[in-house]
């Protein structure tokens, strides 16, 4: 073997790992594909009201701690799924600042779902809003991965 057919097989296998990289990369940025393989990210929560010595709580049953009004905690780009079951022995509606958000007067054993795409960091106070805004508790909104804003190619990993 000649010292130019080393040199050609060096590049021919340079140029077949470069070019097999790039269309990993190009596969990967789902250019190629014609649905989508990412599910929409989701948290999902499930509180209760309930009427306890003649005062409204809130206790957390999925996802979060079941302490007396608890502080939820969701996270932006994220869609927040918010149950809210009433476990009292009157009407409730759960109505979140910030947002504007609330749900339907439930009567006592009914149950709604909010859905909120928070696009912001930052706290928010949840209430009770019968006649008054009887404030409860709070949701926090928080951003995990400080890199969400990064533009490079492998973006999608991090």
């Amino acid at each position: 073997m000649k010292l130019n057919d080393k040199k050609l097989i060096i590049i021919a296998m340079i140029v077949g790992i470069l070019g097999l990289s790039a269309t990993i990369a190009f596969v990967g940025q789902g250019n190629v594909r014609h649905v989508e393989i990412f599910w929409a990210e989701t948290v999902e929560q499930t509180i209760m009201f309930e009427d306890i010595d003649g005062e409204t709580q809130v206790r957390g049953i999925k996802g979060v701690s079941g302490d007396a009004n608890p502080t939820l905690l969701s996270r932006t780009s994220f869609a927040y799924i918010l149950t809210v079951i009433n476990n009292g022995t009157t009407f409730h509606r759960l109505y979140i600042e910030g947002f504007n958000v609330q749900t339907e007067l439930l009567e006592p054993g009914q149950q709604d779902s909010i859905t909120i795409h928070p696009d912001k960091e930052g706290e928010f106070v949840y209430y009770d809003k019968k006649e008054n805004l009887i404030p409860l508790g709070k949701i926090k909104i928080v951003s995990v991965v400080p890199s969400d804003n990064f533009q490079g190619i492998w973006k999608d990993l991090i």
